[in-house]
């Protein structure tokens, strides 16, 4: 739906990259324009904006609304439920705990929802170095492994005397991983295809390579190198949220090349 946004919007301006793929991001620039802003502070007054589908901070948005004469907003919305969800809680007086990469901007966008009590924390060890009041709430980075957010669910339930637990894991997220386990356990190679700069790609990467050593991420078919093949039999094929299926088919395409197959 982004994507299609993006591509009904020509000459339109993003508030950072609409997703996390640097190839997607090149062609629509090149096919429609669309242009990626970095900062608020660099947006021209007037234009078309698009806020990017991991959203973006509270005040930014305000500052966005100002400047911009249409502001189209892409947000995903497993990203707008946990900004609502610690909006709320934080308004309750619980203190926030956000199971995610502090310098996402899909976590800066939710934390911005908190007040100034919210901890942000990428593991179980994390929480440590931290005072921990008696109400707590706990919300997910949207591509985080469920393993690794029971995990911190678990310690905060040993800390604390009340533990509100909100599951904000994506479920296509959640899906695409265990699909990924499972294919990287049968085969010889496994590729993953996406943006390096993906949180989701790279967590697709990490399970694959748990029961798949030759596991390999790629963002397009020149990434690949003819000697991964040698010698192997079958090859699984994994790919982030924001691949779009021209670069998976051109990953497939060259596969086929390499192996003289039709």
């Amino acid at each position: 739906m982004q994507i299609r946004l993006a591509e009904a919007n020509p000459g339109a301006l993003t508030v950072g990259p609409l997703i996390h793929n640097p190839k997607e991001i090149e062609r629509l620039r090149q096919d429609f324009g669309v242009a990626v802003n970095e900062s608020i502070d660099t947006i021209p007054e007037g234009s078309r904006t698009i806020i990017r589908t991991h959203g973006i901070e509270r005040d930014n948005r305000a500052r966005l609304e100002e400047v911009s004469a249409d502001v189209i907003d892409a947000t995903c919305p497993f990203v707008t439920k946990p900004q609502e969800i610690v909006r709320q809680m934080s308004t309750q007086g619980y203190q926030v705990v956000i199971f995610g990469d502090a310098d996402h901007p899909e976590v800066k966008g939710v934390r911005s929802y908190a007040g100034d009590r919210a901890l942000v924390v990428s593991s179980v060890s994390e929480l440590d170095a931290h005072t921990l009041g008696d109400q707590v709430a706990l919300v997910s980075q949207t591509t985080k492994k469920a393993s690794d957010f029971a995990q911190v669910a678990g310690a905060l339930t040993a800390r604390c005397r009340e533990v509100r637990v909100f599951n904000t894991i994506c479920n296509a997220t959640f899906d695409n991983q265990e699909a990924t386990r499972q294919l990287a356990s049968e085969v010889a190679i496994m590729l993953i295809i996406g943006g390096k700069n993906s949180s989701n790609t790279r967590q697709l990467h990490a399970i694959a390579q748990e029961s798949c050593p030759k596991s390999y991420l790629i963002e397009d078919g020149h990434d690949l190198k003819p000697e991964w093949f040698e010698g192997a039999k079958t090859c699984g094929i994994g790919a982030g949220a924001s691949t779009p299926d021209w670069i998976i088919e051109g990953v497939m395409a060259k596969i086929r090349a390499f192996s003289n197959r039709p």
